[in-house]
């Protein structure tokens, strides 16, 4: 059986970088993939192949388009197989174009650099709704989206699990766009208005402290734990690879952080082993 990775999404987002990533955890990677040939190629790593790993990135908007239904065959047989798909936004795409002067699939001297993007996410919106995992490039740098994906795709999980993020953030940073769940803590006091703990973060204790010496924190837990009991195993049940929770607040400093992590806790006590990012942990948090 192989672990069968298929590469989707926008031009420019990435899916090169992210291909070169993989090789170097050692999984072996054809890029600008026909679809058509993705069965032929995953059938003859599997007969007397040592290919255990086969990360395999699909070429043109329009090729790509195709990848439903050769996922529904790939998904019907014994192997492991996942989508990724990359996304960035619009302004961020038109920058790198810009950036490396290179022509946009899509575009033509009737439609520009903006216009093709735009084409372009309406063509693949279909393609990202069956996606495993989104990785949304934006924000991060070569370095960044490396250690991400080697997070996600070096390690030896087992077939039959669910990986579990989770990811605290601040709202007045930006709502992330890769997550699959979303909470809002904002309604728990703010530590922030307290002098003594404003320059501390969720990760200290006096912080914890404070946020879990309320009673509507245990109660939100109560109610949220009760939730994920339910819908993990269905996620799971589903053929769900990826599950990202996100924990909001005003700044992503205190009470998301130390939600986050109580979160965290009650999964590794589930048999869940968690990643956990606290995404603006470190930004200004002036003016909370």
């Amino acid at each position: 059986m192989a672990d069968i990775l298929l590469i989707a999404g926008l031009s420019g987002a990435g899916r090169s970088l992210a291909a070169d990533d993989l090789e170097d955890l050692g999984w072996f990677v054809v890029d600008n993939m026909p679809t058509e040939l993705i069965d032929k190629v995953v059938e003859i790593a599997s007969v007397g192949s040592k290919l255990s790993k086969l990360a395999l990135v699909v070429g043109t908007p329009t090729a790509q388009r195709g990848i439903i239904d050769v996922l529904k065959n790939l998904r019907t047989s014994s192997h492991r197989v996942r989508l990724l798909y990359l996304d960035a936004t619009t302004a961020e795409l038109v920058k790198r174009y810009g950036a490396t002067r290179r022509k946009h699939p899509l575009a033509d001297e009737k439609l520009g650099v903006e216009q093709a993007i735009a084409q372009e996410r309406v063509l693949l919106e279909a393609v990202k709704g069956e996606a495993d995992l989104v990785i949304d490039t934006t924000n991060l740098t070569v370095h960044q989206l490396k250690s991400k994906i080697g997070e996600l795709f070096s390690g030896d999980q087992q077939v039959d699990t669910m990986q579990v993020s989770l990811v605290s953030f601040g709202y007045k940073h930006g709502l992330p766009t890769d997550v699959d769940l979303v909470f809002d803590v904002r309604f728990l006091p703010n530590p922030h208005w307290d002098e003594k703990l404003r320059p501390l973060t969720g990760l200290d204790s006096a912080v914890s402290a404070y946020v879990m010496s309320q009673d509507l924190s245990h109660k939100f837990l109560s109610e949220l734990f009760n939730m994920l009991k339910l819908l993990l195993p269905a996620y799971k049940a589903e053929g769900k690879s990826y599950l990202t929770i996100a924990i909001g607040c005003t700044g992503g400093h205190h009470r998301s952080v130390v939600i986050a992590e109580q979160i965290a806790l009650w999964l590794v006590d589930n048999g869940q082993q968690p990643r956990i990012t606290h995404r603006d942990i470190l930004r200004d948090d002036s003016g909370h």
